[in-house]
């Protein structure tokens, strides 16, 4: 059975999607199948894949609200183990749809329960904000990565996403975790960055992943080209951290099983 993990925080320009992104290439490099699900309608993570929004037909608007769709929505990717259910232009329209209907936090949660035996982990990219999509995202999980950027108004949004995971656990979703949190656009010439992380170990302690994912030019460009930073260079530091993210990540699954 296939772990389903929720990459979240309400912050955008935090690495949310490049973490999604690139985290699942690394773990489909591992041999592990992986599908990345885009929550998010601004459809980063489908456009970080190489597959261009308006020519995409079905996505994850149609998987959650057409009962009859079904696996036609998932997309093969340059990487053999890893798939894709991206967003279309239709998602920006899904809340206001999902709002009507019974058991709307829990619509996301009955879809997935037929592909857990298909993947070794299901991704899925929140938007950049607590609305309904990341309500039913964190219903769905097992667990919430949560990204963080080494600056100090990160740990403020921190605060406020640790209450919006603690209040899915306790009402919606009870064997929900805060599975990990991951340090990304560190700068190690920034002591402020230091700074942050070491709060952050402090009060978090083992719940920090001990990779931290740097600011890395290549890392940046590589969504522009629509691939993971595996493909598009290997060699660079931000492909090599996130492989030793996924290396961490399995070596953490246990608890999660």
């Amino acid at each position: 059975m296939g772990q389903v993990i929720a990459v979240a925080n309400q912050k955008g320009g935090v690495g949310k999607t490049t973490t999604a992104v690139n985290l699942s290439a690394s773990i489909a490099a591992s041999e592990k199948s992986c599908l990345l699900i885009d929550c998010d309608p601004q459809g980063n993570a489908t456009t970080g894949l190489g597959v261009n929004i308006a020519e995409l037909e079905s996505g994850l608007y149609d998987f959650i609200l057409s009962p009859d769709t079904g696996g036609d929505v998932i997309m093969e990717t340059e990487i053999s183990c890893l798939h894709l259910m991206g967003a279309t232009a239709s998602l920006i329209g899904a809340e206001v749809e999902m709002f009507v209907l019974d058991e709307r936090e829990y619509l996301l949660k009955k879809r997935l329960s037929s592909l857990r035996k298909k993947y070794d982990y299901i991704l899925l990219d929140c938007p950049p904000s607590l609305n309904f999509l990341t309500i039913n995202a964190m219903t769905a999980s097992d667990w919430v990565l949560v990204t963080l950027q080494c600056e100090y108004y990160a740990l403020e949004g921190l605060t406020e996403l640790m209450k919006t995971i603690s209040a899915v656990k306790k009402k919606l979703n009870p064997s929900l975790e805060l599975g990990g949190i991951v340090f990304t656009m560190h700068d190690k010439r920034n002591n402020l960055s230091t700074q942050v992380v070491e709060e952050v170990r402090e009060h978090f302690k083992d719940i920090a992943f001990n990779t931290i994912i740097p600011r890395n030019v290549r890392l940046s460009e590589a969504p522009s080209y629509g691939k993971p930073i595996l493909l598009y260079d290997i060699k660079s530091k931000g492909a090599q951290k996130y492989l030793e993210l996924a290396t961490e990540l399995f070596a953490r699954g246990g608890n999660h099983d």
